[in-house]
């Protein structure tokens, strides 16, 4: 299993020796000697190539693969004899040492890490000379995510169970849970994978909802579970599932980005007309009542009248 995010940036620097020494690398021996599964050492082979001394032609790491074997077309890339010595320029060496002092600050950055990329800093400056004198007049402060991500890494590092407040938008709530972090991916936002001691159930977290978050001294101990494909996305309905369409308002958007669906049409009002499958079509008049204004069930028909219904009870409710 893959560890953290830091883990694998120091797997990935040891991919790079592993392969330079093994030209024509089979995938399941490199993939077995790193601990990994077969897609996720194709993950890290599909990010190499975008790293090099430089963007210049040549620069680049040139590695591909077959599926079946490893090559690497121009391994003297990386290596002592690499082209020109490295020179940065005054706005590279400025965004370096802004960038490195930010990552620096994160909360629930392990303390040897800290110490490695300051001391790693002070060379870059030291090395820049009077192009580095931009960067002490600028800085950078992460979002409430990047503090989160840092902290659920050093959980996932440190073996901590955490305690979190959870924002569910299709609830609008906040609710709060003990979880146990398994890992941590990206699907087009940050998610947490985690064991859930209040559901007692594997759930997923996404990062920029969680409204608050504690390390605790409790070892993490989450059940095995195998880890799911998510090549495909997070969520993937079956085509088998009904089809259900729903219109909302300018204020219902959030609906495209919560619900996997198939497609999303632009409104004339700013709104959305949103076609998504669901084994359980009924699970979505709590959708309807949650949008109220701001959207409604167009189809299937009797969903549609399901939800209006319901929505009449909760008026005459509110009324007594």
């Amino acid at each position: 299993m893959a560890g953290n995010a830091i883990d694998q940036t120091r797997r990935m620097l040891s991919l790079v020796t592993y392969l330079r020494e093994r030209p024509g690398a089979r995938v399941a021996d490199v993939a077995r000697a790193f601990g990994i599964t077969e897609d996720e050492l194709i993950g890290d082979l599909d990010v190499l190539p975008m790293c090099g001394t430089s963007f210049r032609g040549g620069d680049l790491l040139d590695i591909d693969t077959d599926g079946d074997r490893i090559w690497w077309h121009n391994p003297d890339a990386s290596g002592t004899s690499a082209g020109e010595p490295l020179r940065l320029a005054a706005d590279e060496a400025t965004a370096l040492l802004v960038a490195a002092r930010a990552v620096a600050t994160l909360p629930g950055l392990r303390e040897s890490d800290r110490q490695a990329l300051l001391r790693a800093t002070a060379k870059v400056e030291a090395a820049a000379g009077e192009a580095a004198g931009a960067s002490s007049r600028l800085s950078v402060s992460f979002e409430s995510e990047g503090g989160v991500f840092a902290d659920l890494d050093r959980a996932i590092s440190e073996r901590r169970r955490v305690w979190i407040r959870y924002y569910s938008p299709a609830r609008d709530e906040l609710t709060e849970r003990e979880v146990d972090p398994i890992r941590l991916f990206v699907v087009g936002h940050t998610y947490m994978e985690a064991w859930c001691r209040l559901s007692e159930a594997r759930r997923t977290f996404r990062l920029d909802r969680v409204a608050e978050i504690r390390l605790l001294e409790e070892h993490s101990d989450p059940p095995p579970v195998e880890l799911r494909d998510l090549s495909e996305g997070l969520v993937q309905p079956a085509a088998e599932d009904p089809e259900v369409v729903v219109e909302v308002g300018p204020g219902g958007r959030w609906v495209a980005e919560y619900y996997p669906h198939d497609s999303a049409e632009e409104l004339p009002d700013g709104g959305l007309r949103i076609t998504l499958r669901t084994p359980d079509p009924a699970s979505l008049r709590r959708l309807a009542l949650r949008l109220g204004r701001d959207g409604r069930i167009v189809s299937p028909e009797a969903l549609a009248g399901s939800a209006r219904e319901a929505a009449r009870e909760a008026l005459v409710a509110y009324g007594e």
